[in-house]
């Protein structure tokens, strides 16, 4: 059996990574992330490559592809941190495409597609969505509430930015308004592939920064050796790659069991969650003890990459919720 990607698939790979680390280099992504905004030129591209609709129907102008090809792209998009609202308006393409009514996807999925008219999801709690990316450039926004999913146009919301931690991309509060629409599909389904969007953005960044660690420690001296030759820094940086493969690994496995065995796919997404969210935050911290003192400097880029992944860990359920969630599938707790 063979488990590498396809050829068309490591073609995707290969030109979505060419194209983002010469399009986000770290002085573009902190000069973005330091003026609190996107380059519209930049969505604009990646519309053009036809990357908003990889996953979404033909019949709606996308690419009729999988939800393999999304993580390769989310994959790449999070190992440059790219500032663009990719994964928001991915997230409400898959709440349309899973949990939408055939008129609700008619009239909504092609402007996700083609990224005309872009969406976003949030989650409620207390009747307001606490953490919403990209609801200030919105046109629509999916709220998830438990089992159920409502669709409201953004005009018609509460919508105050909030300042997270995470600079490279924008996020707001948002209470629902206007008359929303409930979507009759499978809200489960939409919400578990949401979660495996964002582990890949998760293993993009581990991936980045274990690079960025491993390679400090290799020209890094002290006593006349690199510090990687010191075990301590060593097995540091053996444990940021267990980390980084096994939420690879499970990430890929949740999102070939999106189409190939949907039965699998609540237990897979959630062990991809945990693993990615945990592996996010994990991995970048111990690159910045690898990078010493230095990396605590707002000079130093890795602290963009520890705070996207904190906020990552915590968009479509925390590591804690998904380990709950793949107990209680085992029957030893109740999902929290």
């Amino acid at each position: 059996m063979n488990f590498d990607y396809s050829d068309d698939q490591q073609a995707i790979k290969r030109t979505a990574h060419d194209l983002l680390v010469a399009r986000f280099k770290p002085d573009t992504v902190r000069e973005l992330a330091e003026g609190e905004r996107y380059d519209e030129a930049h969505w604009d591209e990646l519309c053009e490559l036809g990357w908003p609709g990889i996953f979404i129907d033909d019949q709606y102008e996308g690419q009729g592809l999988g939800t393999v090809e999304l993580v390769i792209l989310l994959e790449e998009l999070g190992y440059t941190l790219a500032p663009v609202p990719f994964l928001s308006n991915a997230a409400a393409g898959l709440a349309l495409q899973h949990a939408g009514s055939d008129e609700q996807k008619d009239a909504h999925l092609k402007g996700i597609a083609t990224g005309a008219e872009r969406g976003t999801v949030g989650t409620l709690k207390n009747g307001v969505a606490e953490l919403v990316p990209d609801a200030d450039t919105a046109k629509l926004i999916v709220f998830l509430d438990g089992d159920e999913a409502t669709l409201h146009k953004a005009e018609d919301c509460d919508i105050q930015p909030v300042d997270a931690i995470d600079q490279t991309r924008r996020y707001s509060r948002v209470v629902p308004g206007g008359d929303g629409e409930i979507l009759p599909g499978d809200v489960g389904a939409a919400s578990d592939r949401m979660a495996v969007a964002v582990s890949a953005e998760l293993v993009g960044a581990s991936q980045r920064v274990m690079e960025m660690a491993v390679e400090y420690a290799r020209d890094r001296k002290q006593f006349d050796r690199p510090i990687g030759a010191y075990q301590a820094v060593a097995h540091r940086c053996a444990d940021m790659l267990r980390e980084t493969e096994s939420a690879r690994s499970a990430t890929l496995w949740a999102a070939w069991a999106a189409e190939a065995e949907p039965e699998t796919l609540p237990l897979a997404s959630s062990m991809a969650k945990a693993l990615a969210s945990d592996a996010g935050w994990n991995v970048t911290s111990s690159a910045l003890q690898v990078h010493g003192g230095i990396a605590f400097t707002w000079e130093h880029d890795l602290h963009f990459f520890l705070k996207r992944a904190k906020v990552d860990g915590s968009l479509f359920g925390s590591a804690r919720r998904h380990r709950d969630r793949v107990a209680d599938f085992h029957g030893l707790g109740a999902a929290a």
